[in-house]
């Protein structure tokens, strides 16, 4: 799930890092792939709620099918029971494979330990890594790159033999 961000100046900030910190993800991946014995393909998921029974995934997931062939007036009242629902927020994972290994590593969690001081998966608040940002507000590429690039490598170390 996002990371609740408690404040304005911490959302513009979070907004600032997240694209950048993706594509320095996703370009160190890359370069660790080009050497190494995994292969690796990027899917879009959907991730939902923790405790989402697969019942009420299936009633949503059709609702929203529904919603696309519908009238106005029905339209109106599947977004007020939807508005009742667990919804999932789209997820882009890195799906790598060796030989008949296969792991999934959610790319947005990645980004989140790149642009939160110790991000913990399930964390309720977070607190931007300012050392992200420089003295006049924008992106300070050389520690972004720096650190996307040595979680990238904390992550592949962690792959299975």
């Amino acid at each position: 799930m996002p990371p609740k961000i408690l404040n304005s100046v911490a959302w513009q900030q979070a907004e600032l890092l997240m694209q950048p910190a993706f594509i320095r993800v996703v370009d160190n991946i890359r370069k660790l792939l080009d050497v190494s014995s995994w292969t690796g393909t990027y899917q879009d998921v959907l991730i939902w709620p923790s405790g989402t029974t697969d019942e009420t995934k299936a009633i949503v997931t059709k609702l929203l099918q529904d919603l696309e062939a519908t009238t106005p007036e029905q339209g109106l009242e599947i977004r007020k029971t939807l508005s009742r629902l667990p919804t999932p927020h789209p997820g882009y994972h890195l799906c790598l494979q060796r030989q008949e290994q296969k792991i999934s590593i959610d790319l947005w969690e990645l980004c989140y330990q790149v642009c939160f001081h110790n991000y913990i998966l399930g964390d309720e608040t977070v607190e931007i890594d300012t050392s992200l940002i420089d003295e006049k507000g924008d992106v300070d590429w050389q520690n972004l790159d720096t650190k996307a690039k040595e979680l990238v490598e904390q992550m592949f170390a962690r792959l299975p033999e």
